[in-house]
């Protein structure tokens, strides 16, 4: 099925979502936000003990159902894996987990940048993008991008975000379900972006994103108008 679509699918009940990464900033935040609007999440992580103490903590926080394991266990046991790990153990972490991943959602949050003293750049990718590198290693999930320039400190916080969220893929069932599941967060709006070959630009706009933090001490997002 090809992207695109104006209304997005309703999250299922019993949908379970894992966060791969979920012990870190961006993934605990996301995780800690599925949470509390009662999705069913499972942390994973390279231990299943440290994925175990974030989820108590998350559980404690939100009331939501949360869970920790390792990655493996965690990418088995959910319909909807992200992934939201550093761009330097991206490949060899979703090589390792493609067995697990085969006929899930994946949904690509890894943004591939650089750091220097003028600041955050875009890495090249061979592939494209972060996202078409997961499509093309993980032959057998339906890959989607979404979640690139959502502000990891305000998702660990509990103000309505007030951001959109570009999601990117070329199956039109599998973006309207992620841009459901971003709906379910307080504040924010699923947009469809366009298919995974235009993920480069979302993930490299999250540099332009932190030189705005930078300048004007923010937690600068994005808003797509007229839609």
């Amino acid at each position: 099925m090809s992207g695109g679509g104006a209304g997005p699918a309703v999250v299922p009940a019993d949908l379970r979502v894992a966060v791969l990464g979920g012990t870190g900033p961006q993934g605990r935040g996301l995780a800690r936000r599925f949470a509390a609007a009662g999705v069913h999440v499972i942390l994973g992580s390279r231990t299943a003990q440290r994925a175990q103490l974030v989820a108590a903590d998350l559980r404690e926080l939100t009331g939501g159902p949360v869970g920790g394991a390792d990655n493996v266990t965690a990418a088995a046991e959910c319909d909807v894996v992200l992934v939201v790990v550093p761009w330097d153990g991206h490949a060899d972490l979703l090589r390792e987990l493609a067995p697990a991943l085969a006929g899930k959602v994946v949904v690509d949050c890894v943004n591939p940048l650089g750091f220097d003293k003028q600041g955050a750049f875009a890495l090249d990718v061979p592939e494209g993008s972060a996202t078409q590198q997961a499509a093309a290693i993980l032959t057998e999930s339906t890959v989607v991008g979404a979640f690139h320039n959502v502000s990891a400190v305000l998702l660990d916080a509990t103000e309505p975000l007030e951001t959109d969220v570009l999601v990117l893929g070329d199956d039109r069932e599998a973006t309207e379900l992620v841009q459901a599941l971003a709906d379910t967060i307080d504040g924010v709006r699923g947009v469809y972006g366009g298919r995974l070959r235009n993920a480069r630009q979302v993930e490299a706009l999250t540099a332009n994103l932190i030189s705005i933090n930078r300048r004007y001490k923010a937690h600068s997002g994005i808003r797509v108008s007229d839609v």
